[in-house]
């Protein structure tokens, strides 16, 4: 699904405003762009820390080649990601971290550079739990929903409220992460798809495991932004 068109794309650095303070995110928008994929994070997969930076980025470069608009967002302002690295309790807020993902929504669908696309979320860790939160309150917002190793059991009663088709996508060898999300599967009552990508851990960094992660959220977004 790469077109050449995409190649010639355009990054900015944003800044969403939030109460009296802003967010901060990295917007990616191809030439083409046919849907715009907000990667929805939690403090431990944020913009600041290297590896799991590396394996968003990896995915969005991929994404970005197939003409999908992407986010790095942190979901806390700067002062919140101070205190969560000394409490590490603000990345547990799922309630916090939805309701700031349905600001920085709404906000992209007024801005002139991606007004008109339709909303993917590509969540991590409690960033998967803050993205289906978002959806069960507010599912006009977003058409597909993608987890990468995510904690979806974190949205709690939320998960039977999701309307929005959800794709979990976890490592074989991620022991944990299999058997929790597959608990939370099974909550879910919308369109749905479970993946293991086999012999993958916890950060797919094994070789060819994101590909593998790119491709399976590569289709699910395009069956439902796009097709």
């Amino acid at each position: 699904m790469r077109n050449p068109a995409a190649l010639t794309i355009e990054e900015q650095l944003v800044a969403i405003p939030t109460g009296s303070q802003s967010l901060y995110g990295k917007l990616t928008v191809p030439l083409e762009s046919s849907g715009l994929i907000i990667f929805v994070q939690g403090s431990s997969s944020s913009l600041h820390n290297p590896r799991s930076r590396y394996v968003d980025r990896y995915v969005e470069r991929l994404l970005n080649e197939s003409n999908l608009a992407t986010l790095l967002v942190d979901l806390l302002t700067v002062e919140e990601q101070e205190i969560d690295l000394r409490t590490r309790q603000l990345r547990l807020n799922i309630a916090l971290l939805a309701e700031r993902l349905i600001e920085v929504a709404d906000w992209f669908t007024q801005y002139p550079d991606t007004k008109g696309l339709r909303l993917g979320y590509f969540g991590t860790d409690t960033g998967t739990a803050a993205a289906l939160e978002a959806a069960a309150v507010r599912s006009d917002q977003v058409g597909a929903i993608t987890s990468r190793g995510g904690r979806p059991d974190f949205a709690g009663s939320a998960l039977v409220r999701v309307s929005v088709p959800t794709l979990l996508i976890v490592g074989g060898n991620d022991l944990e992460a299999v058997k929790l999300n597959r608990e939370a599967f099974k909550q879910l009552k919308c369109e749905k798809e479970f993946a293991v990508v086999p012999g993958a851990t916890r950060l797919f960094e094994e070789p060819g495991a994101l590909d593998e992660v790119a491709a399976l959220a590569r289709r699910w977004y395009y069956s439902h932004l796009v097709g």
